[in-house]
């Protein structure tokens, strides 16, 4: 079962990239785009296969590394905005499943280390195609037309 799409939206991503200032619509509709195409919309939180994917997310602990070797831990204010999200346990690979608003804030990182300019906020094709490039990546599994059909059934008006 997925979580609540407008309760997802409303509660942990809006607020969390708000905080951040990192809010537009077309990062919050990438976000929970990527959401709904990467984990059913939080149906799973381990990778399916046995990966080492975590959280609604599905973000790899390698990636979360990289994002603070080679990003974070040159923003200081936004490093420090980003950790207020984390609880004391488990380490932060593991909150990727437990901790939604953290795994919200460290997708939007990812996202924010590329430099092309986000999509329109309603061309779910383009965010699609953003997704895919950027987050999944070329040689990924997903497809950009996967993106789409999984946005349209999760979030729908949402």
């Amino acid at each position: 079962m997925s979580i609540n799409a407008s309760q997802l939206r409303q509660a942990i991503v809006r607020p969390v990239l708000k905080n951040l200032d990192l809010w537009s619509q077309a990062a919050e509709n990438l976000i929970m785009g990527t959401a709904a195409q990467e984990s059913g919309l939080g149906t799973y939180v381990e990778q399916v296969g046995g990966g080492p994917a975590r959280g609604i997310f599905q973000m790899e602990p390698a990636t979360l590394n990289d994002c603070y070797v080679n990003f974070l831990d040159y923003r200081a204010p936004l490093k420090a905005k980003i950790d207020a999200y984390l609880a004391a346990q488990p380490e932060k690979a593991d909150q990727l499943a437990t901790n939604n608003a953290y795994a919200a804030a460290m997708c939007r990182v990812r996202y924010m280390r590329v430099s092309d300019p986000l999509p329109d906020a309603n061309d779910i094709n383009g965010l699609a195609a953003y997704w895919k490039q950027n987050y999944n990546t070329p040689g990924g599994a997903g497809t950009v037309e996967e993106f789409v059909a999984n946005y349209n059934r999760y979030l729908g008006g949402n």
